[in-house]
């Protein structure tokens, strides 16, 4: 087998055979494919795209080129959640106690942010000694125990996704339908959940800013999902605002807490208690969505999803006593205000460009070896369809550095638009797609 003969095929719009995809991943995956012959392919695969058993092919060769955790000795049905990242998404802080609690185990391995806003990772480790380096054996020993882990994904899980997006993003191929899905999918395959449900983010803050987009990524995961055995269930959300009001990652952990309490943001509420009954509902702890949802409410009302998450900071080493005491986290040596030049009704909010305030205050990462700052950050006071008087304050603004403050603080008036007129606020769920 020839690379140059794959490249050829695809090229001229013929379809791959599953051998052939699977060799060339794994020759590839070994260093045996050179970089520019696999830019040639996903080039080709950019134009002429991939069928849907392609696809899937793909998918489960990536998932394969490395580690493929076993949780089929941990009881019960595993049910993973998949975010594709927005602003203020500290969804899994919230979500992972709840259904923890209600008996669904959840063996979750996540990513360190590379960007404008740290990733789950990042945020866990902002709570102080918290550790996401467990081994496999402990990792799984803790799920059987408690119900819920969360770790740092392994260099070992889908390394062929790892070499392939690096190439991807250098070469102008990241945006293609196909390799979107394959590259979120084989992670979450080889993390060995039964069910995965999805959380595919639409709006101005989101990698899909247009909801017909975000339907087609979610219904090409699904079908994957599907087609690897896998009960998938996506939910397509707003991130046309952050989500939440607290932005930077010691102010996100402390926004989950206030939310495991039954307090928080009603967006954000929203979100994680509607996650949480679909990922009941997946692991065949109910049958009706409205069944679901008031089991999730009682679980927050009664204390039990609060009591998991101080268990699930005690196995991993943090200090649960944050919960009850949030000077316990690093806190930010400046706090300034950023008061509204003007009155009337917040029209639009750059998501994005707000997070990119959290990115100039050090809250994220410019490069992969950016160290995080995780006490900086902004907390909101004003979002879509809320009046602003002159004068009053918009945001919170937390940082370490004075001059990172004044640019972030520049930064943030770009980000919001004030108009006379009230903006229709678009609710939380946009869509429910199913396997």
């Amino acid at each position: 087998m020839r690379m140059y003969d794959l490249i050829l095929k695809k090229r001229n719009g013929q379809v791959l055979a599953e051998d052939e995809i699977g060799w060339m991943i794994s020759q590839y995956t070994k260093g045996e494919i050179p970089d520019y012959q696999m830019s040639a392919m996903m080039m080709a695969i950019y134009f002429q795209g991939l069928t849907k058993k392609e696809t899937i092919q793909l998918t489960m060769a990536m998932a394969n080129s490395g580690d493929f955790l076993d949780l089929s000795s941990i009881p019960g049905i595993k049910v993973d959640k998949h975010s594709t990242g927005g602003v203020g998404d500290k969804t899994s802080l919230a979500l992972t106690p709840i259904v923890a609690a209600l008996g669904v185990p959840v063996a979750k391995m996540s990513g360190r942010g590379l960007g404008h806003t740290g990733g789950t990772i990042d945020k866990l480790e902002s709570i102080p000694g918290f550790s996401t380096n467990l081994s496999e054996e402990d990792f799984m020993k803790q799920v059987k125990e408690i119900g819920v882990a969360i770790m740092a994904q392994t260099k070992d899980l889908a390394p062929a996704d790892k070499k392939l997006y690096a190439l991807r993003d250098v070469t102008a191929t990241v945006d293609q339908m196909s390799l979107i899905a394959s590259s979120i999918m084989s992670k979450k395959l080889a993390a060995g959940a039964d069910a995965i449900v999805l959380d595919v983010k639409t709006g101005n803050g989101a990698f899909m800013k247009k909801e017909e987009d975000a339907k087609a990524l979610a219904k090409e995961m699904i079908m994957i999902g599907k087609g690897a055995g896998r009960n998938m269930t996506a939910v397509i959300s707003n991130m046309d605002e952050p989500l939440g009001y607290a932005i930077g990652n010691a102010l996100e952990v402390k926004e989950a807490i206030d939310t495991l309490k039954g307090h928080g943001p009603q967006d954000f509420k929203e979100l994680v208690y509607h996650l949480a009954a679909y990922m009941l509902l997946a692991a065949g702890k109910t049958d009706t969505q409205e069944d679901a949802l008031q089991k999730v409410q009682k679980c927050v009302k009664s204390g039990k999803a609060l009591e998991k998450f101080r268990e699930f900071i005690s196995a991993q080493g943090g200090n649960p006593e944050v919960t009850e005491d949030t000077n316990l986290f690093q806190q930010a040596s400046i706090v300034e205000e950023v008061f509204s030049k003007e009155e009337g009704y917040i029209a639009k909010i750059d998501t994005e460009g707000i997070g990119i305030c959290s990115l100039m205050l050090g809250g994220g990462r410019e490069t992969k070896d950016s160290i995080i700052d995780p006490s900086v950050g902004l907390i909101l006071h004003k979002k879509v369809a809320d009046f602003a008087k002159k004068g009053e304050s918009l945001a919170t603004i937390y940082g370490n550095d004075l001059k990172k403050v004044k640019q972030a603080k520049e930064h943030f008036y770009l980000c919001y638009h004030i108009e006379k007129e009230k903006t229709e606020k678009k609710s939380m769920i946009q869509n429910v797609l199913f396997s």
